[in-house]
């Protein structure tokens, strides 16, 4: 069988003087954008020359001042190596600073940090005039501290310090160790001022349009001298100067004016025009073979897509807005059973329909072609009849047929045959419904001992009852009393063993999957006579606490009753097994807010089934759920994946926590029967 294509809409030529326009609307843009790329070129280069500069002046910069601290510390050294006296070293000391503008005050203490003699710059008055010396002592003794560690020079950090005509100074303080012989004879101590560091140790022809500072890693400006001319665009560098005991940022500010853009047109102007010439012959030779190649990919990319609509299991069809089918891959055809030549250009009803639906189609279809209602994005499931009169499921994804010029000519269809999922799920469902009932069997299995010794107890007390009847019999007819309060306590006998075997034949036979409004009474109710016959067994005290009031739980009945057996059975076993000395078991149902992991909703129950045994170990408890895992030798490990399933089917979580001192504790919660009238909580 074939596909057919769709028809396809020709393109309208364009006219000779079409093409010209379009040439050269491209060729005007194509220019413009040269231009500005160029022009903008240019300005990113005058910019990071501009920028480069000034990272060079900045580097400069800081190796000036770098060399002439340097140099102040061979100064230093060699003020003390010849100063044996306070007085020469007075003397000395006025000599220096008359030399060194960047020191404020040069002083000379002892190895006990005790001033010796101290000098001030002349340029100046005193410069801690008005706060006094002491005042900066915590500053002067950290960096001789680092200077005595460091076995040579250190420097503070900086600090302010007022003047007493109302402004103020950044310095920093300089320690230099004076040795002889090997032994800490004194210090050192010279004032450094920031701004005058940058003005007599920075080169001023590096300052003529520029703006140096000092500043912190924070970007605080601590001094700064020069000035710039301002422009419309800023340059900045940074350098770090690292010195022992501080380290402080010199940045470098330059303002410069916007980029003469005049050179720069002009060469991009001439660039310009002659790429534009080129690319006019460019394009003038190449429309032609261009139009030559565009028939040759049409024809490929058409083959294309045929091969690759021919080869999809998918199925597609493309209908008209009047309901006509216009094309049908080889995929739908193989899927309904009809060649494409009886599916094109037919209408409604489609022959693929089952007639019992055709009335039901038609509507649909109907809505849908008047466009009052758009088909979901997910797909919808619908049946269709194969040409033998077979029915199968499909699912059908259906999406609007846009034009070229964004008109709306049709609906396009694709449809997935799902009988085979549909088959996979019911196997599934079958696996899951036996694998159940499996676990409920096993369950009554392992009861079989107990029943057996909860049923000779009646049994024994019938057989009792019956002996001492017979005997009463022979002895005349005196005795009819005591044979009727005999027959009476068979009859108890009987319907208490009665009893127990109903609780495991209606737990075991019951087959309803529907779920139903139960109380939780009830529920514990239907479970304990099992319940009570191992608890009896085993001797443990079974403890039931159920709110008042509280509403029915929407639930599956026989599966929920098997989750509180089991976690119940559980709990004794484990007790059991551990050697409780009082074993009890505690079973709680109550109302709460939420439900598992999200107590973002309401409306649930929540039931404990809480034990005082040995605990679960760490790593029992990271496989607990895990199906086929168990610790008993007899055991099929099913129990508890299976109650965490029944449990997340209902929308709830099941979990578990230590019961202190001792003991776990299960909990699982149900969803309230949202049609039950709201109880105290």
């Amino acid at each position: 069988m074939s596909a057919v294509e769709l028809p396809r809409t020709p393109v309208p030529r364009r006219g000779s003087a079409g093409r010209r326009w379009s040439l050269w609307a491209l060729l005007i843009a194509l220019v413009a954008a040269l231009l500005v790329t160029l022009v903008w070129l240019a300005g990113r280069y005058e910019a990071s020359q501009v920028q480069s500069k000034l990272e060079r002046d900045t580097a400069d910069a800081l190796g000036d001042i770098r060399s002439a601290l340097t140099r102040n510390v061979q100064t230093l050294q060699a003020l003390q190596s010849g100063a044996p006296g306070t007085t020469t070293w007075t003397a000395e000391a006025h000599s220096v600073l008359r030399e060194h503008r960047e020191w404020m005050r040069l002083e000379w203490r002892d190895s006990a940090m005790a001033p010796r003699a101290a000098v001030d710059t002349p340029y100046r008055g005193a410069v801690f005039a008005r706060l006094g010396r002491p005042n900066a002592h915590a500053d002067v003794a950290l960096a001789c501290a680092n200077a005595r560690r460091v076995s040579g020079p250190a420097y503070s950090s900086s600090y302010f310090v007022p003047q007493l005509d109302g402004l103020g100074l950044e310095v920093m303080e300089l320690c230099l160790p004076l040795v002889t012989a090997g032994q800490l004879t004194g210090y050192v101590v010279a004032t450094y001022s920031l701004s005058e560091i940058l003005g007599s140790l920075v080169g001023p022809q590096l300052m003529r349009s520029q703006e140096v500072s000092f500043t912190e890693a924070d970007g605080t400006r601590l001094a700064m001298h020069g000035s710039a001319r301002r422009g419309s665009r800023i340059f900045t560098s940074q350098q770090l100067l690292d010195l022992p005991g501080n380290t402080m940022v010199l940045r470098m500010d330059s303002w410069r004016g916007a980029p003469d853009l005049f050179p720069n047109v002009l060469t991009a102007l001439v660039t310009a025009m002659s790429i534009a010439l080129v690319t006019v012959l460019v394009l003038l030779g190449k429309d032609m073979r261009r139009r030559l190649r565009a028939e040759h990919d049409l024809a490929d990319a058409l083959a294309f897509r045929k091969a690759m609509e021919d080869s999809l299991v998918t199925g597609l069809r493309a209908r008209d807005l009047q309901g006509r089918i216009t094309y049908v891959n080889p995929a739908f055809c193989a899927m309904v059973g009809f060649p494409a030549e009886e599916l094109l250009g037919y209408s409604t009803p489609a022959p693929y329909w089952p007639p019992e639906l055709a009335d039901e189609y038609q509507k649909r279809q109907d809505i849908r072609l008047a466009g009052q209602h758009a088909p979901p994005r997910a797909g919808f499931e619908s049946v269709f009849m194969r040409k033998d009169g077979s029915r199968f499921p499909v699912l059908i994804i259906e999406a609007p047929l846009i034009n070229a010029h964004g008109v709306q000519t049709g609906w396009m269809s694709a449809f997935l045959d799902i009988s085979e999922q549909r088959r996979v799920e019911e196997l599934s469902r079958a696996s899951q419904e036996r694998l159940q009932a499996t676990a409920r069997l096993a369950t009554v299995g392992e009861m079989a001992s107990l029943l057996s010794h909860e049923l000779n107890q009646p049994l024994a007390a019938i057989s009792s009852y019956a002996t001492g009847s017979m005997n009463l019999l022979r002895g005349g007819p005196h005795a009819k009393a005591d044979i009727e309060l005999a027959m009476q306590r068979i009859a108890e006998q009987a319907e208490r063993a009665g009893k127990v075997i109903k609780s495991v034949h209606d737990f075991v036979r019951r087959r309803d999957q529907e779920r139903e409004a139960v109380a939780p009474q009830a529920l514990l109710d239907a479970i304990m006579p099992l319940v009570s016959l191992q608890a009896r067994k085993l001797g443990v005290r079974v403890e039931v606490k159920v709110q008042d009031s509280l509403p029915p739980v929407l639930c599956d009945r026989t599966m929920v009753e098997q989750v509180v057996l089991n976690l119940a059975r559980n709990a004794m076993q484990a007790m059991d097994q551990a050697g409780a000395a009082q074993p009890s078991l505690a079973i709680q149902v109550r109302r709460t807010g939420g439900a598992g992991r999200d107590a973002a909703g309401k409306g649930w129950m929540e039931f404990t089934v809480a034990d005082c045994g040995p605990g679960i170990p760490e790593d029992v408890a990271q496989q607990l759920f895990t199906p086929f895992f168990t610790t008993k030798a007899e055991g099929m490990g099913l129990g508890l994946s299976l109650c965490r399933t029944v449990v997340e089917q209902h929308g709830g979580f099941l979990g578990f926590e230590p019961n202190h001192p001792r003991g776990t504790i299960f909990k699982f919660t149900l969803p309230v029967d949202p049609g039950a009238k709201t109880g105290p909580a």
